[in-house]
C-alpha cells in the first residue's frame, strides 16, 4: 500500500512536469501543481508508519491490555495467560506474572500505572491487583471493589485512581485505599473506557453510551444523541450486551460470521490534548465529541474497521485506533491502516501503547507488534 501511494504521487508529479501541451495555460497549471504534489508526497512519507517487528506470546493468547512505564522504559503486556514485563531497551522479557506470583487472575484486561509507579492490573472475573518492587496486593468486592471484572483505569489530578468495572466505577483513595462506588449515576454500569480531561472531569465509556462527571453533576450521551455512526451496512444488532448476560458476555463481535452493530456500546475512550473526546464504538466507528456535538468516523473516512476496541493519542497529537480491521493512524486528515497483510499478528487490535521513543505497540491475538517510522528505502 505504501509503495502504491508513493508511485501514484510520483507519477502525478512527473505527469505535471511532462504534460501533453505547450500552451501557456497548461504550463502554468503544471508549475502550480508541482509544489502541491511534492508537498503531498513529503507529507505522506513523513506521517506514514510501518510494522517494524512482531513478538508472539502464544497462538491463541489474547493481548487485551498494554501500558508503557516511561520512567523505567518498560512495556507491560496483559494477556489471557498472565502479564509480561518487557525491557524496551533490548526488547527482552524480564518477568512473567501469574496467580502463582500474586496476580489475581491470569486474564489481564486492563493495566494502569499511577503517579507512585504502582502497576494496577484489572482481571476478568478475578478482581484487581497492585504491584510494585515485588510486593502484591489484591482487591475484591469485599474490600470495596465494585466488581470482579475490572476493565479500565484513569489517574485523577487529585491523586485518586478511578477504576472501571462491570458493575460501575470506583474512585480509590490511594493513600487510605478506601473505595467509593458509582453505579446509578452512569448511563450504564458496564464501564470499559475512562479518561480525565484538563478540568478534572472524569469520562466513562460504557455499554450504553458516554457519561461525564465534573465532581458535582453527571451528564450522558448515547446513539440517540449522535454517538456512533448509522448502520449503513444493515448489520445485525448485537444482543451480547446488557444486564443479566454475564453467562454469555464474551465480547464476541460476530453473528453468523459477520460483524455486528451496537453504536452506544463504547469499548474505549480517550480525552485528547484539546479536551476532545474520542470514543470507540461497536460497529459505529469512532465518535468525536467537540463543542458539545458528536461527529463519527467510519471506514468510509479511512478507518480500518467500524468496531473500535482501543484508542490512543500519541505525544505528537496523532490518534491511533485499534479496530477489527487493523490499526489506523489519523493525523489531521491523514489516514493510514496497517493490518495482517502489513505484518500485524491479527486484524483485531485490542490494545495500544506508546513507548518513550514514540513507537506504537499494538496488541492482537497471538502477540504484539511494534509500529514506527521506517526509512523510505527500507519499504518493500
Amino acid at each position: 500500500m505504501f509503495n502504491a501511494v508513493i508511485r501514484l504521487l510520483i507519477g502525478l508529479v512527473i505527469f505535471s512536469l511532462i504534460g501533453c501541451s505547450d500552451g501557456d495555460k497548461e504550463e502554468k497549471e503544471k508549475a502550480d501543481a508541482e509544489p502541491v504534489l511534492m508537498d503531498q508526497l513529503s507529507s505522506y512519507v513523513e506521517k506514514s508508519r510501518s510494522v517494524l517487528e512482531s513478538f508472539n506470546v502464544g497462538d491463541n493468547v489474547y493481548v487485551r491490555s498494554l501500558a508503557a512505564d516511561h520512567k523505567n522504559n518498560r512495556l507491560w503486556v496483559g494477556t489471557s495467560l498472565g502479564v509480561h514485563e518487557v525491557d524496551l531497551d533490548g526488547f527482552q522479557l524480564i518477568n512473567t506474572f501469574t496467580r502463582e506470583h500474586g496476580l489475581a487472575n491470569e486474564y489481564v484486561f486492563s493495566i494502569g500505572i499511577d503517579a507512585d509507579g504502582y502497576k494496577w492490573f484489572g482481571t476478568n472475573a478475578g478482581g484487581m491487583s497492585r504491584y510494585k518492587d515485588g510486593e502484591w496486593k489484591t482487591f475484591f468486592p469485599m474490600h470495596g471493589l465494585a466488581d470482579y471484572w475490572v476493565y479500565s483505569f484513569a489517574n485523577h489530578p487529585d491523586g485518586s485512581l478511578w477504576v472501571g468495572t462491570w458493575a460501575g466505577a470506583n474512585r480509590v483513595n490511594r493513600s487510605t485505599l478506601e473505595f467509593e462506588t458509582y453505579v446509578t449515576e452512569l448511563i450504564n454500569e458496564w464501564v470499559y473506557g475512562m479518561d480525565v480531561d484538563s478540568q478534572g472531569r472524569v469520562w466513562f465509556g460504557t455499554e450504553g453510551g458516554v457519561t461525564v462527571y465534573d465532581g458535582t453533576t453527571w451528564k450522558s450521551w448515547s446513539h440517540e444523541d449522535g454517538l456512533g455512526a448509522k448502520n449503513k451496512e444493515g448489520l445485525e444488532f448485537s444482543t451480547n450486551t446488557g444486564l443479566g448476560t454475564r453467562d454469555r458476555h464474551d465480547l464476541g463481535i460476530l453473528a453468523g460470521g459477520m460483524a455486528t452493530y451496537n453504536p452506544s456500546y463504547v469499548f474505549s475512550l480517550v480525552v485528547d490534548k484539546q479536551d476532545r473526546i474520542w470514543a470507540g464504538t461497536w460497529g459505529g466507528g469512532v465518535a468525536l465529541l467537540e463543542n458539545g456535538k458528536w461527529r463519527n468516523f467510519t471506514t468510509e473516512d479511512g478507518l480500518g474497521g467500524n468496531i473500535v476496541y482501543s484508542v490512543l493519542e500519541d505525544k505528537n497529537g496523532a490518534l491511533w485506533f485499534g479496530t477489527n480491521g487493523g490499526v489506523t493512524l489519523y493525523d489531521n486528515g491523514f489516514w493510514q491502516t496497517l493490518d495482517a497483510s502489513n505484518g500485524l499478528l491479527g486484524n483485531d487490535v485490542f490494545s495500544l501503547a506508546e513507548s518513550p521513543n514514540g513507537d506504537i505497540w499494538v496488541g492482537t491475538r497471538s502477540g504484539v507488534s511494534r509500529v514506527g517510522k521506517k526509512p523510505l528505502s527500507a519499504h518493500p
